[in-house]
């Protein structure tokens, strides 16, 4: 497994799908849907393919996670990323492993270091890595810490191994691996011929075309931040074509039993601390899920007029944060051409 529980470091608020909505009705051997249990998550893929059965979907799936996990999962000892974070100067990484790296290049550019895998050693220190136990850490081991944080102390060389300004520095790719894997799923698809589907896992979603059902683009639910037991939609986001991932602090948190003060999984590299900031969620739509899921992280963490700023510098992104004000109300704000009902 990936994980040992429905997370990642950057937790997603999980976003459930699909009601279909309308009616044209179609046979039911056209639409086919599988579902599990993946990636310390749950995933969902409804698709139309003639040409595709269920059951070979299924295996290629199997196959695709069983890769990942080899190579990107911090919670399989003897997985690519955990030998480099050991250590292992001479492993040579895969092409999967390649395309995150360039992607969590890019993305930590883009936002100025406030998206960056190599907090994972922070995360693991809050107690949000494979290992969840906790003890209060001090500012002064916090700092120590943070020594070993930052992006540009790493370089994936043309051997395709990674060289590490510090041993210490650990790699955690699950703030955008997931979304990755979504990707991969999703063109699958394609390749077997599917121009219509849409693939979740975690609440990471890719649409592509339209829902056979209503033939019109499929419909997304984004979770309340405000929820208390029972779970509840704050939007419905119509989506084709398209990635989605959202971000939020809701449900993955802790309390610091030496201070009362609520510590939260999406950890700012720049500072490492963990506190919630005034963004409940943050959702974003991109071309590919590893992108929207990579933002929407970066999101939780950038103060909010930076994160703003960024979304509409950025063409093929858009945004929707759901943000707590100062008097305790909670605000919708949108970049300009993000859509919801």
């Amino acid at each position: 497994m990936w994980s040992i529980s429905v997370d990642w470091n950057k937790f997603y608020s999980i976003l459930f799908l699909l009601f279909f909505v309308g009616c044209q009705p179609i046979q039911e051997n056209e639409t086919q849907r599988i579902s599990g249990f993946a990636l310390g998550t749950s995933y969902s893929v409804t698709y139309l393919s003639p040409s595709l059965k269920a059951e070979v979907l299924q295996r290629k799936i199997d196959s695709v996670i069983d890769l990942m996990n080899a190579s990107m999962s911090t919670y399989i000892e003897d997985s690519a990323i955990s030998k480099i974070n050991r250590g292992d100067s001479l492993i040579q990484v895969d092409e999967h492993f390649e395309k995150v790296y360039a992607m969590a290049s890019e993305v930590w550019e883009k936002t100025q270091g406030y998206f960056d895998p190599t907090v994972g050693a922070l995360v693991n220190a809050y107690g949000f890595g494979p290992d969840t136990s906790y003890t209060p850490i001090s500012e002064e081991q916090r700092d120590e810490i943070l020594i070993f944080t930052g992006w540009n102390k790493t370089k994936l060389t043309s051997k395709k191994t990674v060289r590490k300004e510090h041993p210490q520095v650990y790699f955690d790719f699950n703030a955008l691996a997931k979304g990755y894997v979504v990707d991969v799923i999703a063109d699958l698809l394609r390749e077997n011929g599917s121009t219509s589907f849409l693939v979740e896992i975690g609440g990471e979603i890719v649409a592509e075309g339209l829902s056979p059902k209503s033939q019109q683009p499929w419909k997304v639910a984004i979770d309340d931040p405000r929820q208390t037991e029972e779970r509840s939609f704050i939007a419905v986001v119509p989506l084709t074509n398209q990635a989605l991932a959202t971000s939020g602090n809701y449900r993955k948190f802790k309390l610091d039993k030496t201070t009362g003060k609520r510590l939260v999984h999406s950890i700012n590299p720049k500072t490492g601390n963990p506190f919630p900031t005034e963004v409940l969620s943050a959702s974003v739509t991109a071309p590919t899920c590893m992108e929207a899921d990579a933002f929407a992280t970066a999101l939780m963490v950038m103060p909010l007029e930076k994160s703003r700023a960024l979304i509409e510098r950025e063409s093929n992104l858009e945004a929707y944060w759901i943000v707590e004000m100062e008097d305790g109300t909670v605000e919708e704000l949108y970049s300009s051409g993000f859509f919801r009902e």
